[in-house]
């Protein structure tokens, strides 16, 4: 029987897919069939991801990718073609944080190399990507972008601020796009064990009262967004694009 979710013969690149969600994504669509480049800075930590995938009779290869260098971003995209000629899903999971604490204290150098990371390049990947999926027929984009996007916060402020903007460039895009089938959607999880949120982990009184306002009592796990990021590229999605779905334990809304 079909199913809604298969992503047979899709080919999908997730960056940042090394560890944490985006390791996640890609062994979850994986698993459902579509053929993975996993990306991230080291080939060695992608080639123990796609070990796994394969080991589990899915289809998998590794392409590094610094994503705030774009002849980098280029290469990702044309290896991708050259192996497998095309691509169907795009998933923007890489990201940065290298500061913790008030805006104040945020140098001009650390704000534009957040804005870079966490924004440009998803931009670049997009532009690269999108006029393929087209002339193909049809494709979907994946943002992981975060609560932080939503709602203010003292600590991880310039983060917050570059993944509201990517909302508003998932938005935007969607516009361009969905007339020739190419979808775009976020993803904004909520407080999530990997080692990307081990600052916020590690803050025990931060952590007490997230958990004590999060109506499931509790921080989620990458595997809760694996399943999100599959169905948003999925068939099941087909009348979804511009969209933000929100995955955080309901702690928004408490």
């Amino acid at each position: 029987m079909s199913t809604p979710f298969d992503l047979s013969g899709k080919v999908a690149i997730v960056t940042g897919s090394s560890r944490g969600i985006g390791r996640s994504i890609a062994e979850t669509m994986a698993g459902l069939g579509a053929k993975i480049v996993v990306s991230s800075r080291k080939a060695e930590a992608c080639e123990a991801v796609a070990e796994a995938i394969r080991a589990k009779g899915g289809t998998a290869m590794v392409i590094p990718c610094n994503i705030s260098r774009k002849p980098e971003v280029e290469a990702l995209v044309s290896q991708t073609k050259a192996a497998f000629g095309r691509i169907d899903i795009l998933v923007c999971n890489a990201a940065i944080n290298p500061v913790y604490g008030p805006m104040g204290t945020l140098t001009d150098e650390a704000f534009d190399k957040i804005m870079g990371a966490n924004v440009k390049s998803n931009l670049w990947l997009c532009n690269l990507v999108m006029p393929g999926m087209a002339e193909a027929g049809g494709g979907a984009v994946v943002i992981v972008s975060s609560i932080a996007g939503l709602r203010g916060t003292e600590v991880i402020g310039a983060y917050g601020i570059s993944k509201a903007a990517d909302f508003a460039l998932a938005r935007n895009l969607a516009l361009e796009w969905g007339p020739k089938n190419v979808r775009i959607n976020c993803i904004a999880p909520g407080l999530i064990n990997t080692d990307f949120a081990q600052a916020l982990m590690a803050d025990a009184k931060l952590l007490e009262d997230r958990n004590r306002h999060t109506p499931l009592r509790r921080v989620g796990l990458p595997d809760e967004i694996g399943g999100v990021a599959a169905f948003l590229a999925s068939p099941a999605s087909s009348y979804m694009t511009g969209q933000v779905v929100v995955v955080d334990g309901g702690v928004t809304i408490a």
